[in-house]
C-alpha cells in the first residue's frame, strides 16, 4: 500500500528541492540566525503545505478564488517580513562573537513567517490537486489515506529542507573572519530579499 504513494513522494521531493522562495528564505534564515530559527521557519512552511493538502483533499480548491484578496494580503505581509529581515541582516555587525551569539527570532515570529509564505501562495493547492489523483480518489478519501498523505508530505518536506538549513547553519558556525562574516550576512540578506521579490512578483 505504501508503495502506491511513491510517485507522490518522488514528485513532491523534486518540487520541494527546486530552489524557490521557501528554500531561499530558509537558507537565508539559517545563514543569518542559525539552525534553530530556520527550523522554526521550516515548520511554518510545512504547516502551510499541510493546510493546502487538507483543502485539496476536501475539494476546496475554489477557496483560492473565493478569498483571493485575503491571499494577496497574506502574501504581501510575508514578503514585507522577509524584506525587513533582509535589511536587518544587511546592516548586521561583523564582530564574530556578536554574530555567533545572536540567536535570531524566537519560535512564533519565525514559525508564522514561514506559514504565511506558504499560505500566501494559493497556487500550492493547484499542485496538490494535480498530484493527489495519482494516489487517491479525491471523491472518496478515507481518514487513513489522508493520514498517510500527511505523514508522507511531512517526511518528504523535512528530508528535503533540513539538509539545506543544516549546511547553511554549519557555514555560519565555521566562519570567524570579519570579512567572511560580512559576506555571509549579506548573502543571507540577498537570499531573503530575493525570496521576498519573487513572492511579490507572483500573480
Amino acid at each position: 500500500m505504501l508503495l502506491d504513494y511513491l510517485p507522490y513522494a518522488v514528485a513532491l521531493a523534486i518540487a520541494a528541492a527546486i530552489p524557490g522562495p521557501g528554500i531561499a528564505a530558509s537558507v537565508g534564515k539559517a545563514l543569518g540566525s542559525g539552525f534553530r530559527p530556520a527550523f522554526y521557519f521550516m515548520n511554518g512552511l510545512v504547516l502551510g503545505d499541510l493546510t493546502y493538502l487538507t483543502l485539496a483533499v476536501l475539494g476546496l480548491a475554489a477557496i483560492a478564488d473565493l478569498f483571493g484578496e485575503v491571499f494577496v494580503v497574506v502574501r504581501l505581509a510575508g514578503a514585507a517580513y522577509l524584506a525587513w529581515l533582509a535589511w536587518h541582516f544587511w546592516r548586521a555587525g561583523i564582530d564574530p562573537e556578536a554574530v555567533h551569539a545572536r540567536q535570531g527570532a524566537g519560535f512564533w515570529p519565525s514559525f508564522l513567517s514561514g506559514f504565511t509564505i506558504t499560505l500566501g501562495n494559493p497556487k500550492t493547492i493547484i499542485f496538490y490537486m494535480a498530484l493527489l489523483p495519482t494516489v487517491v480518489d479525491l471523491h472518496s478519501v478515507t481518514v487513513q489515506s489522508y493520514g498517510v498523505l500527511a505523514v508522507v508530505t511531512v517526511v518528504v518536506l523535512y528530508a528535503v529542507v533540513i539538509p539545506y538549513i543544516a549546511l547553511a547553519s554549519r557555514a555560519r558556525k565555521v566562519l570567524r573572519n570579519p570579512r567572511a562574516l560580512k559576506v555571509m550576512n549579506r548573502s543571507a540578506a540577498a537570499a531573503i530579499a530575493g525570496a521576498a521579490a519573487v513572492i511579490v512578483a507572483r500573480h
